[in-house]
């Protein structure tokens, strides 16, 4: 049976050990839990924000994350691609999300700030207006991806190939335009 909890604060609860109730979670706060491995299919988060939590190789699938804020979270692993995709909307403060899949998302005008993204996937994924604010981009693959008007200009290591990714008015710094010429082997001084 399907709970609805409103407006309730969860502090360092292991949910390996003690399964989150299925339900709808509006406008929680989970702080230094952890949901490593744990099966968050078909749970609604709208207006939730997870602190310092670790939700790494979570279950996602059917998941609704709905105007969700993830600050200072571990999110190895994660197949985002797998979540509802209606209302879909959240944000990223300081979080490690190495190894994820936004796999044919729409994410326009999401927000990712300080985060870690090594071999994170944005395949075919709608990144309009997208801001990666002190971002490291490391082995990100971008292929097929919209990113019109996205924000790179304060981004690192990212690799992208202008000839398969919609581009038009992303930006850029000047110290971080190499990205853009990988692949062509140009040695840049």
């Amino acid at each position: 049976m399907k709970v609805t909890i409103e407006e309730q604060f969860f502090t360092g609860i292991d949910f390996t050990h003690h399964a989150l109730a299925p339900g709808d979670y509006e406008r929680c706060i989970f702080q230094n839990c952890n949901f490593s491995e744990t099966d968050l299919g078909g749970m609604i988060f709208s207006e939730c924000t997870f602190g310092d939590c670790d939700l790494s190789m979570a279950k996602l699938k059917n998941a609704s994350f709905r105007e969700v804020i993830f600050k200072g979270c571990k999110q190895l692993g994660l197949r985002f691609d797998a979540c509802n995709s209606l209302l879909l909307s959240f944000s990223f403060d300081s979080c490690v999300l190495d190894f994820s899949s936004f796999y044919k998302l729409k994410l326009k005008g999401t927000r990712f700030k300080a985060c870690r993204l090594h071999d994170v996937e944005f395949i075919e994924t709608d990144l309009t207006k997208v801001v990666f604010d002190d971002c490291d981009l490391d082995r990100a693959t971008f292929e097929n991806a919209v990113l019109e008007g996205a924000d790179f200009r304060t981004a690192n290591n990212f690799r992208i190939d202008p000839e398969v990714n919609r581009m038009k008015k992303a930006k850029f710094a000047v110290s971080n335009v190499a990205g853009l010429l990988d692949k062509y082997e140009i040695v840049i001084e």
